[in-house]
């Protein structure tokens, strides 16, 4: 992480409970050695234990990977930095409108039976992963569930923890898979206009789709982040976390790049 990138993330950490009076001791290690060794696992794809030595101890990494993972510390930073990168963009910092996707992807041998299957449509036996982006291609929520769970069945409770979160988002376009009951649920339950954007029948070929394009391009990230490219945590929420952790680098990138002038 260089000084620029530092700048940008410093201020957006959350703050350790012993400096809010909430009790515990100071970390042997600082943030930015651990958000280097996170980073830097997420974005290469290697083992926990291959840890360069460079950074502090893999198990001591991977304690705060765990600790920020489990009481939602990674979300409320990354939340944090979209705000910034929304913000700078002219954006309000709380999206009026998103798109929905999902995106299959095979599953190691470490993931168990309980929280992989088979994807008939893709052909592939993993996870899948529940989206929604802001138009910025920003990501506000991700569910990763087995790869034989529906779209529309994933989307209710992906769709209901956005609205929650997001009280100013109105609109979410999404694909043909979404029709049916959930745009009334939507509606009726979460005050959403779900919009379905359709290929036309006319169409040959490849096709770029309005809206749809941003989260597409939102998964061909995650395909350059090499821990992503195929699913190997244990549990749901390990996958879920290293999504927001591969996000965080994006946007840490993002804000350290120098503002074009206007002259």
């Amino acid at each position: 992480m260089t000084d620029a990138e530092w700048a940008q993330v410093r201020v957006a950490l959350p703050t350790p409970g012993w400096l809010e009076g909430r009790g515990g001791q100071p970390e042997a290690y600082c943030h930015r050695t651990m958000l280097d060794a996170i980073h830097y696992l997420v974005d290469n794809g290697i083992k926990w234990r291959a840890m360069p030595a460079d950074f502090p101890p893999w198990d001591r990494v991977y304690a705060f990977f765990r600790r920020w993972r489990d009481l939602g510390l990674v979300k409320e930073f990354h939340d944090r930095l979209r705000a910034k990168v929304r913000t700078r963009a002219g954006r309000d910092a709380q999206p009026s409108a998103g798109v929905i996707d999902s995106q299959s992807v095979k599953a190691d041998a470490v993931v168990g039976a309980d929280s992989r299957g088979f994807d008939g449509g893709k052909l592939i036996n993993g996870r899948k992963r529940h989206v929604v982006v802001d138009t910025l291609g920003l990501l506000l929520a991700v569910v990763v569930t087995p790869a034989d769970i529906g779209d529309r069945a994933a989307a209710e409770v992906l769709l209901a923890q956005v609205a929650d979160a997001h009280h100013l988002l109105e609109l979410i376009w999404a694909d043909g898979g979404y029709t049916g009951p959930l745009i009334t649920f939507c509606l009726t339950a979460l005050a959403l206009v779900l919009v379905i954007v359709k290929r036309s029948d006319d169409q040959k070929g490849f096709v770029v789709l309005p809206k749809r394009w941003i989260v597409e391009r939102f998964f061909a990230h995650l395909m350059r982040t090499r821990r992503l490219v195929r699913d190997f945590e244990r549990s749901t929420s390990s996958a879920e976390a290293m999504i927001y952790w591969s996000m965080t680098l994006l946007m840490t990138r993002r804000l350290a790049r120098p503002r074009p002038s206007r002259a």
